[in-house]
């Protein structure tokens, strides 16, 4: 293979692991805490692993570590930096505890376990894709395992196997999925260890034991590059508001931290939008007001971040996407049958009631076809494939242009729109998140080991040095609640939206007067691998803020 210096240099970092994991395996003991709660009706979901308490390792005997085991790992969803270092660390740690562990890794997501496609993850194989961003190494998937017969056939394979554990990586969809393959084998009396590692780079799966998921900071960092270059651009040629959307289908962290790290002019977070009940016309003039208010200083440029879920927060329309996920599950039959575009938008916009569609009409033809393109295999509109900062700037270039007419806008309006996100899924994961996946993966390892089931790794602390950096696990039960989805009630774990109230958004409405008027642009620039901590270690500004940094 022809590798670039970087590729064939990164293969020799060496991961920093928390001191609790570095000592001996048979050191690192379990102390469990108190039994967790979760949201009414779950329990009755779960009643083989509701109520589980929060495990972290501490010092002390333990020679469960030494057991030769045999796991199974699924890479589940879209990439995030970091998960090749999440299997290293799995493998790692299982060769440290007995060298006649083995590690099999079902190819292409949850279908690779139903399907029983797998490969096995050897010291060769796993060294050529150690601190490497991608999936590549056994493919992912968004498959999920739902129906009776899906779970029959997992288990079949996990017997055909001999698997000890299962280890799920991926979102709160994914890990969703763990906890219900662990009440599955719970419930039949297997005793098969299911454990979810917190993946997706939209940062939207966090809480008091999940700091932040794999592969936000790398994708940030990357992003924020990026944009820091266009800033750049825009302040030299001085003729064009660039409109960025970015990655971000239920939460606005990306956005934020991007925006806390580059000070663009303009920066829309969804969730300021749902709480403030800003319709499409009220956000079209707060765009205009800023390139007005620029223009007014001969500064005919700007930067407009916009993140990809936004329209799923204005309140219009979330109340269409809302209903037309509804009907588009209800009636999915008719609307398969239909192949002429006119004639599916008919027959969607036919089925709405009175507001909703007239305001599904009155849409831009590419956004009515958008909205009604194929659900993901949860339900979900497809927020990546609807051109939202197209939608803005058509109406902001028709609402600057009125300004105009009526003589209270003088300026000029050039446009270019971009968007941000696969280029920030399978880069080279920083140094945070390299270290990070790692202990993940390592932590996983130590809670099959130590005989638990039904958890998500857990690793805190982070803002410190890593060799302080604790180590444990939580209960997927204790992070979910009902939603509905395809028309009906389900088990999630609960997305973490942006906290208007946390210190992140403080900070940022703290200085986005400023910027909107002032080009007051920041350029964090590349990822460093090499250097100084303070450069190469650094964590998000998120987190800095979230831990009071």
């Amino acid at each position: 293979m022809d590798e670039s210096p970087l590729q064939t240099i990164r293969y020799r970092y060496e991961p920093k692991l928390p001191a609790i994991l570095r000592s001996g395996v048979d050191r690192v003991a379990v102390s469990l805490g108190e039994p967790s709660r979760a949201a009414d009706g779950i329990r009755d979901l779960f009643p083989k692993t509701y109520g589980k308490p929060v495990a972290r390792f501490v010092e002390g005997a333990n020679p469960d570590m030494r057991r030769k085991l045999t796991v199974g790992v699924i890479l589940s969803g879209g990439q995030a930096p970091g998960g090749h270092n999440v299997i290293a660390g799995l493998f790692d740690g299982l060769k440290k505890g007995n060298p006649e562990s083995r590690l099999v890794g079902f190819a292409g997501g949850p279908g690779g376990l139903v399907n029983d496609k797998a490969v096995e993850i050897t010291a060769d194989l796993m060294d050529r894709y150690r601190n490497t961003g991608g999936f590549d190494i056994i493919g992912s998937g968004r498959d999920k395992i739902e129906t009776p017969e899906q779970f029959e056939k997992a288990a079949a394979a996990v017997r055909s196997r001999g698997l000890d554990a299962v280890v799920v990586v991926g979102g709160d969809d994914s890990n969703t999925n763990a906890a219900l393959l662990a009440e599955f084998f719970a419930g039949r009396g297997e005793s098969v260890s299911v454990i979810g590692v917190p993946k997706t780079i939209d940062g939207d799966l966090k809480n008091e034991y999940i700091e932040t998921s794999f592969g936000f900071d790398t994708a940030v960092k990357t992003y924020s590059e990026l944009i820091g270059n266009i800033e750049r651009d825009a302040a030299s040629a001085r003729k064009y508001w660039h409109f960025i959307k970015l990655m971000g289908r239920s939460a606005s962290h990306i956005a934020l931290e991007c925006a806390l790290q580059c000070r663009p002019n303009v920066a829309l977070i969804s969730e300021e939008v749902e709480a403030r009940g800003w319709t499409l016309a009220r956000i079209t003039d707060y765009i205009c007001d800023a390139v007005a208010a620029r223009a007014e200083k001969g500064e005919n440029f700007g930067v407009v971040l916009v993140p990809e879920g936004l329209v799923e927060f204005i309140p219009e329309f979330k109340a269409l996407i809302s209903r037309l996920n509804d009907l588009l599950a209800a009636q999915a039959q008719g609307f398969a049958a239909l192949s002429e575009p006119a004639a599916r938008v008919e027959f969607v916009a036919s089925r709405l009631p009175g507001e909703l569609a007239a305001l599904y009409r009155g849409l831009p033809g590419d956004i009515k076809l958008q909205l009604i393109m194929d659900r993901d295999p949860h339900g979900n509109v497809q927020v990546s494939r609807i051109e939202t900062e197209k939608l803005l700037i058509a109406l902001v270039e028709a609402r600057l242009a009125e300004r105009k007419a009526a003589g209270t806008y003088k300026g000029k309006f050039s446009w270019q729109n971009h968007f941000f996100g696969y280029e920030g899924r399978c880069a080279f994961p920083s140094n945070f998140d390299a270290d990070y996946c790692y202990s993940l993966g390592f932590t996983a390892f130590a809670l099959i080991a130590s005989g638990l089931s039904g958890y998500i790794s857990s690793v805190r602390n982070l803002t410190a040095k890593a060799e302080d950096w604790t180590a444990g696990g939580a209960p997927l039960t204790m992070m979910m609640n009902l939603e509905r989805r395809h028309g009906s009630q389900k088990p999630v774990i609960r997305k973490a939206l942006v906290d208007l109230e946390g210190r992140p958004f403080q900070a940022f409405a703290a200085g986005r007067e400023d910027w909107a008027v002032r080009t007051a642009y920041r350029f964090p620039g590349a990822i460093q691998y090499f250097g100084p901590p303070e450069v190469c270690d650094a964590v998000t500004r998120t987190l800095e803020l979230e831990r009071g940094k």
